[in-house]
């Protein structure tokens, strides 16, 4: 790990992403007017923008250290993470593939669109266990070897205790743009943005919204935090509300369709199904149970997706009146 560290990140995106106040949201939600701040990181320049960005800044680095000609990552069919992969090996002159869980889609939409746009090859696995991706990814990996290339495998979503210093980064930027801050909310997916976020302030300031992509959100969040160098945090302080998954990851909430709505039409910015309807779920939740007060200065991280909204299996039902 202190050789990873040591490595610097590769840029990839357009820093610092912007710090947006959001009035109307704000008072919409029952905050104070001036209490409620939208990180853009749906803005990070790379690809359709979007959290992974960051990540990739480091995952990257790793790859060109080691001589890489091929980066290989996996994720779902609408991976937000396979999407910013192709892209960053696009214009770092790599060869990328993509291992996606399920069927090849009959028609191509959202993020696999931008997937094949940027030259990805794409291998779908069928209803397949996170351990049978895996070792798939590891198959692909030797394929590429024995070719004569040098492959480098890019963790599930991105994710790793290395790839969670991007999100160190964000820290940074965001105690610039706003000092004072009592809180970061912010979607949990695959775990490292959140686990960047509390190495930088603490676990009493960020608060993560689960949205089932993975099984053990709390033992995953917890083993990126302990692989950190110098990060140390009791697991009864991490906050990570488990109440936005619904019927599970691939599905769409009441409570999510209801925020999409509702930061489309107060501040017309438009979030996605998966995540960030479900942090702004979450964080609406918690300003109605008092646990987020009307003065507390809250940033909401946008964290991205929207390509895949196009792709989603239940996009009908975010439409309906």
């Amino acid at each position: 790990m202190s050789a990873d560290v040591a490595l610097a990140p590769v840029l990839l995106g357009s820093w610092p992403t912007p710090l947006e106040a959001a009035p109307r949201l704000s008072v919409a939600l029952g905050l104070a007017a001036d209490s409620l701040w939208i990180k853009r990181d749906d803005l990070s320049g790379l690809g359709g923008g979007g959290n992974k960005v960051r990540k990739l800044q480091y995952t990257c680095a790793q790859a060109l250290a080691a001589g890489a000609t091929t980066v290989i990552t996996s994720g779902g069919p609408q991976s937000n993470h396979a999407r910013l992969t192709a892209a960053a090996a696009a214009r770092l002159g790599l060869q990328s593939v993509l291992v996606l869980e399920g069927e090849p889609p009959g028609t191509l939409q959202g993020n696999v669109v931008l997937d094949q746009l940027a030259g990805a090859t794409l291998v779908w696995t069928g209803d397949a266990s996170p351990q049978v991706m895996q070792g798939e990814v590891e198959r692909l990996a030797q394929q590429v070897q024995d070719g004569g290339g040098v492959p480098h495998v890019i963790p599930f979503g991105g994710s790793n205790s290395y790839a969670a210093h991007g999100y160190v980064d964000c820290g940074v930027e965001l105690v610039t743009q706003l000092p004072e801050l009592d809180y970061v909310v912010v979607a949990f997916g695959s775990g490292s943005t959140m686990a960047g976020l509390i190495a930088y302030f603490g676990a009493e300031r960020v608060i993560g919204i689960d949205t089932g992509a993975v099984a053990e959100a709390r033992a995953t969040l917890m083993e990126l935090l302990d692989g950190m160098p110098g990060v140390t945090v009791r697991d009864e302080d991490v906050q990570l509300d488990s109440d936005q998954v619904g019927e599970g990851y691939g599905t769409v909430t009441p409570s999510a369709r209801e925020a999409m709505t509702l930061a489309a039409r107060t501040e017309g910015i438009f979030l996605d199904p998966t995540y960030t309807a479900r942090a702004l779920a979450g964080l609406a939740a918690r300003v109605a149970d008092g646990r987020i007060k009307p003065e507390h200065r809250t940033v909401f991280l946008h964290t991205g997706g929207l390509p895949g909204l196009f792709g989603h299996s239940q996009l009908a039902r975010l439409v309906q009146p």
